[in-house]
């Protein structure tokens, strides 16, 4: 920890990474499918840590929800719902915070996050087996493609949409290949 009491970038990094390792051990054994997206899943197509990272974000099968709360209670992760949310919730351990999205299949095969008033929509295709690896992690991600859709979207919240920006940034440099 820095003189201000401020925690390095890097250790904070770490410690995310190392969540996200034993989550994909446990969700493996458990054979329970998830799929990293967000910041984390544009910095494992970039093959590096392009920014910090407030939490984990996680979206599996809604159908998995309860197996998923107990080994995560298992794993001394603690449930730490939002006030506001929907169609997702929250987990913490010690620093690290995960954000566990859910997921279902419309008869159409189109793939949705059931919201109290409808339904999330996630682009076509964006729940395959990629499986990338980071700094000696490995994680199911979200596809590229879809990745892209998502960080492209308009964002009412400043925050979020700066950090969506940057990472649009990331995500046209992969595909020019600088």
């Amino acid at each position: 920890m820095l003189e201000n009491g401020i925690r390095p970038v890097d250790v904070i990094a770490g410690e995310q990474l190392a969540a996200l390792e034993r989550l994909h051990e446990l969700f493996q054994e458990h054979q329970i499918e998830y799929w990293l997206f967000g910041g984390w899943a544009v910095d494992f197509h970039a093959g590096g840590v392009t920014r910090a990272h407030a939490d984990l974000d996680i979206a599996v099968w809604k159908k998995d929800q309860d197996r998923i709360a107990t080994l995560l209670t298992a794993e001394s992760w603690i449930h730490a719902p939002e006030p506001d949310e929907d169609g997702y919730t929250g987990y913490v351990r010690d620093a690290v915070r995960l954000e566990v999205a859910f997921l279902a299949r419309a008869e159409t095969g189109e793939v949705f996050t059931p919201l109290r008033e409808g339904q999330g929509r996630w682009a076509d295709g964006a729940f395959q087996n990629d499986v990338a690896e980071l700094q000696g992690v490995q994680a199911r991600i979200i596809n590229l493609s879809a990745l892209k859709a998502e960080k492209s979207e308009s964002r009412a919240d400043p925050v979020v949409a700066t950090k969506d920006r940057l990472d649009s940034e990331v995500l046209s440099r992969l595909e020019s290949g600088a």
